[in-house]
């Protein structure tokens, strides 16, 4: 699940590890995607056979993971619509919401006018 992955990203990025390698799912790279476009992870690439496949990220970026905060989970799921959805730390962070249109950062999805799950917040 995207929570793994992003504890595993802010571990290997504070013990200064330039790449990572974890397991894929459809999710988890559409997670990525969105880090990659705000500059948190520096590239991510799906490699292994069809049945073993797995993510290379990159992680030498500009920015490193300071702090992650998870919205929703298993026992509590929390939506918004798209105009409630609000900056993370004043704009420097990253809302990341699962909606109808696939898994979008806040700002993409106030864009596209369509709410959903708030997953979490990064900065």
């Amino acid at each position: 699940m995207y929570i793994d992955l992003l504890i595993k990203i802010k571990n290997a990025q504070k013990s200064g590890r330039e790449t990572l390698k974890t397991r894929y799912t459809k999710m988890d790279k559409a997670v990525v995607d969105i880090l990659q476009k705000r500059g948190f992870v520096k590239n991510s690439e799906i490699k292994g056979k069809t049945y073993k496949k797995y993510l290379e990220l990159d992680l030498k970026s500009d920015r490193n993971i300071a702090g992650i905060k998870f919205l929703s989970k298993p026992s509590l799921h929390r939506y918004s619509g798209y105009a409630e959805m609000r900056k993370v730390k004043g704009g420097y962070g990253l809302l990341i919401v699962s909606t109808p249109k696939g898994i979008l950062s806040g700002d993409e999805a106030k864009k596209h006018k369509v709410g959903g799950e708030l997953l979490l917040e990064v900065w």
